[in-house]
């Protein structure tokens, strides 16, 4: 029997066993001649060795300037539709668009990942802990850095421009239809449904899809999720989602659905909800929603979490809790320790995707390998090592609260320069509120958003926080860094120093270009 056979047969006899005895079935999975097969009964109890051999890379596919003014252009159509900013509580048109393609949402299984932080690196996660148990992935992020095909990832890197163009190209006559007869869709729509149909084209074995704002409404809320993921909720958003923590996570828990078959009430469905940390009112109504619809809960703190997170070279040490035991020695390239939770969320997510539980881990040496290929760019991603040099995308309070505790905690710095642009629907107060207890100086700047928060606003808002000698102003994101960079470098404190750039994910992505980083 082949390994792919393997697999396959004991992922049947889990999913179909109702007692101990049943499991007895996977002995005949064992080969003696090779030492172990698909599953492993030992001290810990039943291990699930889904580890086929190494994660294959795909090879690159050279990305030519005609193919990124043919994107240009198509970004420039679709620039014509409803920006992501403007929310309209419907799912009428994407259900429509997906009825005429097919529906190519149902035809690969999805973790489906929602909340107000920790959201990209949890899917980017959750990705690379699959595509090391060898599933090839589709993935969806939002919003991108530096190019629109970061959001649409397929086998770990982005969509090649030219398939972007294709597959648009390919559903745009029924975009369009879905315009005449229920008015024009977003833009946020449009790439939703490309995203759909090309991990159907791909083809993916599964999907790990970001929710784009909110959750019930949300045009990535037309598949139905094996696996739901509710990250922490915040006050973010609050003029489309509402102004108290339980008006949002209401919203965020709309991905948590009814899994059950009209036609098969007898089989109980794959339906699981894996819900990070929450504040207590929050989590009150995450776990409403998934009890009002049957669905099974996997909560951080009590069925997983974090045993230890020790900092290393380059990102940190952990050991986990998971939904079948204890995962040990695991290396995750990412600093901070809201990192080391966002790690226990996807691991988690990808136990209850296989099947694990308790007495059923997954095979080690494959979560150690998905978590230490983890890259989540412009999440304090060093760029620089003299000054030190960091990118995060803190866009709230939340998030910049614990961009902080992870420069402080990971990170020696005697001098720390920020250089901060907003957007100005953003709670740059809060933004800055949070950050200043771990700056030594800020330079407030602007990012080329149309909606980027004036500089010298900012630096009022800066002043009043940070006071007025240590806030400083430059208009454009390289004059300010090159200011912060001499600001760093003096001459007393220059081996101590460092520079975080942040505030927005615009600010962020101009950054990374401005470093001379490639969209991934």
């Amino acid at each position: 029997m082949s390994k792919n056979e393997q697999r396959d047969e004991a992922e049947l006899i889990l999913d179909s066993a109702a007692d101990d005895e049943d499991l007895e079935d996977l002995d005949s999975l064992v080969s003696p001649e090779e030492g172990v097969g698909i599953a492993e009964l030992n001290e810990a109890g039943l291990t699930l060795n889904l580890d086929l051999g190494e994660t294959e890379k795909p090879a690159d596919i050279e990305i030519a300037p005609e193919d990124l003014a043919e994107l240009a252009a198509v970004e420039a159509e679709l620039d014509t539709r409803w920006p992501e900013t403007k929310i309209d509580p419907s799912l009428e048109r994407i259900e429509l668009l997906m009825d005429l393609l097919g529906s190519p949402q149902r035809s690969y299984p999805a973790i489906h990942v929602a909340g107000t932080n920790g959201k990209t690196s949890t899917v980017r996660m959750i990705e690379s802990l699959l595509r090391a148990f060898h599933r090839r992935t589709g993935r969806t992020t939002s919003p991108h850095l530096q190019l629109v095909t970061e959001r649409i990832g397929i086998d770990g890197r982005p969509i090649h421009p030219r398939d972007y163009v294709r597959v648009w190209r390919e559903i745009q006559p029924y975009v369009e239809l879905v315009d005449t007869k229920l008015g024009r869709m977003s833009k946020f729509e449009v790439l939703t449904g490309i995203a759909y149909a090309a991990f159907a084209d791909a083809p993916v074995d599964v999907a790990v899809v970001e929710v784009g704002m909110g959750g019930t409404w949300d045009a990535t809320n037309v598949i139905s999720s094996d696996v739901a993921v509710v990250m922490p909720v915040g006050l973010d958003h609050t003029e489309y989602l509402g102004e108290t923590i339980e008006e949002i996570a209401t919203e965020k828990a709309g991905i948590i659905k009814s899994r059950w078959d009209a036609e098969d009430l007898l089989t109980p469905p794959d339906n699981v909800a894996v819900v990070a940390e929450q504040d207590p009112a929050a989590m009150k109504i995450i776990l409403e929603q998934a009890v009002s619809v049957d669905a099974a809960v996997a909560r951080a703190g009590s069925e997983f979490g974090v045993i230890e997170s020790r900092v290393a070279v380059g990102g940190q040490q952990l050991s986990i809790r998971g939904l079948g035991g204890e995962y040990e020695d695991i290396f995750l390239p990412l600093s901070g320790e809201h990192q080391a939770r966002n790690a226990a969320v996807a691991l988690a997510a990808v136990e209850a995707f296989f099947g694990a539980g308790s007495g059923r881990t997954l095979d080690i040496a494959s979560v150690r390998t998905g978590f230490a290929q983890v890259t989540s760019p412009g999440r304090l991603e060093r760029v620089r090592t003299s000054p030190s040099t960091f990118i995060d995308a803190a866009h709230n309070p939340h998030g910049a609260k614990a961009l902080g505790e992870a420069l402080e905690r990971d990170f020696s710095f005697s001098r720390l320069v920020g250089v901060i642009g907003v957007l100005g629907d953003k709670d740059a107060v809060g933004i800055l509120r949070a950050l200043e207890p771990y700056l030594s100086e800020v330079i407030c700047t602007q990012n080329s958003s149309p909606r980027a928060l004036d500089a010298y606003e900012l630096a009022e808002y800066a002043r009043d926080i940070f006071g007025e000698e240590r806030v400083h102003v430059e208009e454009s994101l390289p004059s300010a860094y090159a200011q912060a960079v001499e600001l760093a470098e003096d001459a007393d404190i220059q081996s101590g120093a460092g520079v975080v750039v942040t505030g927005s994910v615009v600010t962020a992505g101009e950054a990374r270009t401005l470093f001379g980083k490639e969209p991934s």
